[in-house]
């Protein structure tokens, strides 16, 4: 799910190399690389949620038997075609939920770089992976990194804290009042790794980070004050835990994701990869630093979010996605960004044990109040 993305180009990257066969594929609208992607892998099945996309890619693929369905009913067909057993969940937003908790009921391995099944749904989507037996390996290379330092440990009572490492952003070391005048070409130049512009966006506001935390809580079952941030420029250990006697574990290796990538679709096997030897020599130095939470507040208020539970961490995702998006936009500024979403999610109603109906509607009034606020912010 999400080909076009660069989570997508990497998994098709260690398809072909792998010779893995990829029995479905589903995007937004690119149609150029879905047609790209269909020739090399020859799917059985091609979701596009956008219509128009959908049937210029039936005519591209006319001289073929690719079934093109359209919708964002037919990610859950991408998710759940016959024969597959591994979903990987790379397309963006929440939209990437309802297909990522069918190929759960279906138990197949989900290889998950989708932030939002996690944040929002979290609660939900752990519980139907254990009672329908569904393996869950991160993509993240954050959750990469912590799953691969867990292999050692016999149970999660073991664990005294997982550090999510940050690489800080483009911008580390500024004051909120530098913020304000932030571009969104400015913001989109990621000083470490090549993302999509919403989350390049979030890692500049740390609100990316602060997913994190939540998807850390969710998918290892700790507690959010068992889990740390620091912030590591070189983006060489890529996180870590530490035991209840104190040793620490930490996973090392080049910045590249095409890693975590392929060991997610053949763990608990390696295998070659292109990713560059790690030369601790010419490192000579790995440095680290606490996160300014004052300059970039979305980090403490996903701590606050994930401790209130609920529908409150779907409420600060649909706020962030709609405020991104406007910024992105030029509609309003960078710390514009923290400011909506903070008072979105401060706001956020308490809803115990909520059902997805619940999530999926709190986060559609998120996105109408982010809105609502950037309008008068804008004054229209």
């Amino acid at each position: 799910l999400g080909p076009p993305g660069s989570i997508g180009r990497q998994t098709a990257q260690a398809a072909g190399r792998l010779g893995i066969p990829v029995l479905a594929l589903a995007a937004r609208r690119d149609v150029d690389r879905l047609e790209e992607q269909a020739r090399k892998f020859r799917p059985k099945y091609i979701s596009v949620m956008d219509s128009a996309a959908a049937k210029e890619l039936r005519t591209r693929l006319s001289d073929t038997n690719i079934e093109i369905g359209e919708g964002e009913e037919s990610l859950v067909a991408a998710a759940t075609v016959e024969g597959a057993d591994c979903v990987v969940t790379g397309i963006s937003g929440s939209v990437g939920l309802r297909p990522t908790l069918a190929a759960i009921h279906q138990k197949r391995r989900i290889a998950l770089a989708n932030k939002e099944t996690l944040v929002c749904a979290g609660d939900i989507v752990m519980r139907r992976a254990r009672e329908c037996g569904a393996e869950i390996v991160p993509v993240d290379s954050e959750h990469s990194a912590i799953f691969q330092c867990l292999m050692g440990c016999r149970e999660r009572t073991e664990i005294k804290r997982l550090i999510l490492t940050c690489s800080g952003g483009p911008f580390f070391g500024k004051k909120r009042e530098e913020l304000a005048r932030i571009t969104p070409a400015d913001a989109l130049a990621h000083p470490t790794w090549s993302m999509g512009n919403r989350i390049t966006i979030d890692s500049a506001t740390l609100m990316n980070k602060g997913f994190e935390v939540i998807e850390a809580v969710m998918l290892f079952g700790v507690t959010p004050e068992q889990v740390g941030v620091v912030v590591h420029r070189e983006s060489i250990i890529h996180s870590m835990v530490e035991y209840t006697d104190n040793a620490v574990i930490a996973q090392m290796g080049a910045p590249d994701m095409r890693l975590c990538v392929q060991y997610a679709l053949t763990y608990p096997e390696r295998y070659d990869s292109p990713v560059a030897e790690l030369d601790l020599v010419k490192l000579s130095r790995l440095t680290f630093a606490e996160p300014d939470g004052e300059a970039f507040p979305l980090l403490p208020l996903a701590y606050r979010a994930v401790k209130r539970g609920g529908v409150v961490p779907a409420v600060m995702n649909g706020a962030d996605e709609a405020a991104v998006a406007m910024f992105l936009d030029g509609r309003i500024s960078f710390t514009d960004i923290s400011d909506i979403v903070s008072a979105v999610t401060e706001n956020a109603p308490e809803v115990e044990c909520p059902t997805l109906e619940d999530i999926e509607a709190a986060d559609r009034e998120a996105r109408r109040m982010a809105a609502e606020m950037a309008a008068g912010r804008a004054g229209v």
